[in-house]
Order: C-alpha cells, then structure tokens, then sequence
C-alpha cells in the first residue's frame, strides 16, 4: 500500500487520512468470500443464496472473544465445509458404499488424444448389493497414471449429488494413462467420523505432569474445557493461557500439586467409543479400497512442442501465486509445478548452493520434521548439533559452515501426539514468528492440521487465525520474508485422523492464507497421486520432491 506525501493544505490531510483507513480495513479486513471449491469432493453450494446463508450462521454464531477472526468469516468457513447428508436410515452395513461394487468409465473414449487436452469419467457409486446410490456424500480421490513411466497426476472430483461423481484429468504427459479411482470413505462413514468429532473430542487425549522436587504427578489434559475432561467438576481445572497467542490448554488439577508445577506434555491415549455397527462400517477392509479398473487406456499422443513438461509459459516461482488444479505431475518420478517454474535439486552442492546464507525455520509435525531430515542426509556438510531434545518432538537444529546455513525444526504448540516432552520446548507457532526478525536471508516453512483432527474445526480455525495474525506482522516489519505452508497431505484412514478430516482442515488453511502473499507446497496432491502406498509419512521421493518445490521459490533461477 502506498500513500501520496501528506500536503501542508488541512483539507487534503485529513483526505489522506480517511483513504489510509479504507485502504487498511480493505487490505487487512477479515471478511472473507467462501472459499473456492479445490481438489477433491465436495458439495457444491448454490451460489445465488450464499451470502444470505453466511449471514444467517453468523448471526447463530457466538460472539468471538477477540478480534482474529471475524463472525462472517467463521461463518464462511463453516458453510464452505458442509458436506451432502442423508436421512436414509441405515439397518445393514450392505447398504453403506461399496468400492467393489462402484463402476466408471470413460466418458466418449476416444482413440488418440493430445497433451494439453483432458479426459473425463463418470463414476457410479453402488452399496454392497449392488444398488446404485441416490445420494452424493462419498469420499472419493482420483488420479491418472503410468506405471513405467512413474507419471501420475491428481483428478478432482465432482460430487453431483445423486449418487454420480464425474473427474477430470489433465493429460500432461505422452503415453499410455490409466485411471484408478479409491472409495477413501463411504458417504455413511464420513457421517460417523463428523459425528464424533463433534460428540467425543477427546477420542484423543494428553497427559500433563507436574514436577516439584522428586514428586510427579500425571493428568488429562485438552486443549478445550470438555464435559470428559471436568468431569464432576471437582478440582478442575488448570488453565494455561499463552501471553502472546492468548492460545489455552486445560488440565485437570493434580492431586496435591499446584498448576504452576506443568512440566512436560505427552501422548495420552486413544479412546474412541463406537458402537460395533459403526466400527463394521469403518473398518480397514471398507477403507481407501479401490474401484474395479476398467480396461480403456487413454492414449496421449506427444506434440512438436510440450509446453506443459517444459514449462515454457510458465512463470516464475513466487509468494501469493495460490493453487491450482491441477498442481502438477510427476514424470520419472520428478513433480513439475503447473503454477510456476519448478526445479530440481537432485546433488548435494546444487542444495547447498540455494541454502547458502539462509536461515530455515521449520515449524509443524513429523510430516515437516521429514523435511529437516531429508536435507540433514542430503547435504553432507549440513551437521545436526546436539539440542538434548527429543528426537521426535525437538528443537532440532543442524548447521552448515560452509555455506553459512542454519537449519531449525521444531514440533508447533500443543495439542500434540508425541513422547513424554518438556512442555517449555513446545511453543505455538504465532509465538515462535513474533521472535523472528525476518528479512531477505529468511525462510518460514510450516504446516499444522494433523493433531487438529479430533477436535471442533473452532479450535483449528482459532489456531491458525493467530498464526495468520503473526505472519502478517512479519511480512510487514519484514517483506522480503519467504513465507510457506505446507498442506495437509494424504495417509490418515480411521476416525482419529481421516483422510476426510485432513481434508476439511486443508480447505480451511488455503482459504484463511489464500489473501496473504505466502507460498503453498500443495502437498495433498502430490501424495495422493504418487505410485507409493498412502501413508500419513511419505517415502522419500515423495519428500524430496515437495523440498525441491519449496526451494524453487527459495531460489527461482
């Protein structure tokens, strides 16, 4: 933003003035569009009534306790996570989705096509006796692919409502393509899951010790003040609120010892309770299984000029360029970028070279401690120092002299899924920004959504409003930051940390950033279109690949 030199003139002062407060309430406001629909399924909302239903759960909506977020943005994000609901009364597991009764195909199959073009299916959804759906609500994830080749690229799905599903998919490489759709959930299974995220928050929960002297004593804690959590209300509870973020953290109050004695935090344990119907349709043997392939082969022919595969027309690897959908494609088991000029760092000095006189702080789960430990074994002449911390949860540093590089990771704030860990080293990530000066030799890399999922989405959207908050200081006292968020990827498949919760998290993150000039690593799409089994912790091709993407924007030529 900029402003025309105040004149001595009274008039034209105070003119100024008022522009520089419509320019600030514009620019930096928090009222927020809904969110458009990216990859993946999703309910399509009518457009034209839109404003009038983010009006109506506004004024539902408690009044917020501070000024983060604003009521009709939370209640933007809340309309744009509505997923397709039935009233059907479900008396069999039969009558729940079923992978291996689903069918598609391809829609007007041609002979030959280009790259560049697209190819589109239609898919059916049927229960296991076989009976197609009449209602939409299922999880679907689609890519097309090529074995020998190690190409593959993400289709988003459309969900139409009736028990229809169509995909698109982006021919970008020359070839043979096949298509492989995975029922991730069925549409009964996502109402389970919503459900107890609602109902039971504390599927999930955490110790907290105290320690005074030789005496220690452990407790539940929750990062909200649930009903499980009170209990009958006695001696409850121990509220921790932090100076900065105003972030809370509840545990229940010690037998003998006094709230300020909180000194380590660590995994509690997992107890969900579902009624034997619900865990027959939830389990493994009807997740993430995937649709009979059919027989058709798209043929993808190549062309004089590729421009997608050599990125001739695409532009240069910046902040605020957003998403796209697709994000790109694997080819011999590299990712090209379609939204910017994408790079490869495939050797060790080529690494060191983009890291040379950068500072990396690496904030989040063991999904971003893999990156840290993949540029650890790829760089030889990056040396990890001794913390004393946990290897799991942090701090970790390592350092490179050589090429005057200093390399951070640590696990962000509480709540968090991780061994018995001094609390004092978990520090939430609004915090941690307000002690970075910033500048030109400066790189923010985070992701947060994982230990998220069991909770109300108010909890997550709250995080990260104070997250989003810190940034926009930094980038102000500091514009030459390179600031990056890594998504949500795929690899979560139960009621504690569903694929379709990471989902919802995700379409929560990129709305919340989508007008702050960061860099996204679409991390969603180039995990679940990649050749290796899912799993919530990529192999290390699939890593190295969203490290390569990142440092295209570090070092863009």
């Amino acid at each position: 933003m900029y402003l025309k030199k105040n004149e001595i003139k009274v008039v034209p002062v105070i003119v100024a003035v008022i522009l520089f407060i419509i320019c600030f309430v514009y620019n930096y406001g928090t009222r927020l569009e809904a969110p458009r629909k990216l990859p993946g399924p999703a309910n399509r909302h009518d457009r034209t009534n839109i404003n009038s239903v983010v009006t109506e759960v506004a004024q539902n909506l408690p009044p917020s306790k501070d000024d983060l977020i604003s009521s009709e943005e939370r209640a933007s994000l809340l309309v744009s996570l509505q997923w397709p609901q039935h009233d059907k009364n479900l008396t069999s597991a039969r009558n729940a989705t079923d992978a291996t009764k689903c069918f598609y195909e391809v829609i007007n199959l041609q002979e030959n096509y280009t790259i560049g073009g697209f190819a589109h299916i239609v898919l059916v959804a049927r229960d296991g006796n076989g009976r197609p759906k009449t209602h939409g609500g299922d999880f679907f994830q689609a890519k097309l692919y090529n074995s020998e080749l190690k190409a593959s690229t993400f289709g988003p799905v459309t969900d139409h409502l009736n028990g229809t599903y169509t995909v698109q998919f982006s021919l970008l490489w020359p070839g043979p393509a096949h298509v492989s759709v995975r029922l991730v959930h069925s549409s009964e299974a996502v109402q389970i899951i919503n459900r107890e995220r609602q109902q039971d928050p504390d599927k999930v929960y955490f110790f907290g010790y105290f320690v005074v002297g030789n005496k220690t004593e452990g407790v539940a804690c929750s990062a909200q003040r649930s009903p499980w959590l009170v209990g009958d209300g006695k001696g409850c509870c121990c509220q921790y609120r932090d100076p900065v973020t105003l972030e809370s953290w509840y545990c229940r109050r010690p037998p003998s010892l006094p709230c300020w004695a909180l000194t380590y935090h660590g995994m509690g344990k997992y107890q969900a309770k579902l009624s034997s119907f619900d865990a027959t349709i939830l389990h493994k043997s009807k997740t993430n299984i995937n649709v009979p392939e059919r027989d058709s082969v798209i043929h993808v022919l190549p062309q004089d000029k590729e421009i997608l595969l050599k990125g001739e027309t695409r532009r240069e690897c910046k902040p605020g360029l957003g998403t796209t959908v697709p994000a790109g494609f694997y080819f011999q088991d590299r990712w090209t970028s379609l939204l910017c000029r994408s790079r490869a760092f495939p050797t060790a000095p080529l690494l060191s070279a983009c890291l040379k006189n950068k500072e990396v702080h690496m904030m989040g789960d063991s999904t971003m401690r893999q990156w840290f430990e993949y540029l650890e074994s790829a760089v030889p002449t990056l040396k990890r120092l001794n913390l004393h911390t946990s290897a799991m949860s942090g701090p970790l540093q390592a350092i490179d002299p050589q090429s005057n590089t200093i390399m951070h990771w640590r696990a962000h704030g509480i709540p968090i899924r991780t061994e018995k860990t001094p609390i004092a080293d978990l520090h939430y990530i609004g915090r941690e920004l307000e002690g970075i000066a910033g500048g030109e030799h400066t790189v923010i890399v985070f992701t947060i959504w994982a230990h998220f999922t069991t909770y109300p989405v108010a909890i997550y959207i709250r995080r990260l409003a104070t997250i989003r908050r810190a940034v926009r200081a930094l980038l102000l006292r500091a514009p030459r930051t390179l600031v990056a968020i890594k998504s949500a990827n795929t690899g979560y498949k139960d009621v504690y940390g569903s694929d379709w919760l990471s989902w919802q998290l995700d379409l929560i993150l990129r709305a919340m950033f989508r007008n702050v000039p960061v860099v996204f690593i679409d991390a969603w799409q180039m995990t679940s279109c990649h050749y290796s089994p899912d799993n919530i912790h990529p192999p290390k091709s699939v890593v190295m690949n969203e490290v390569d993407l990142l440092l295209s924007f570090v070092c863009p030529q």
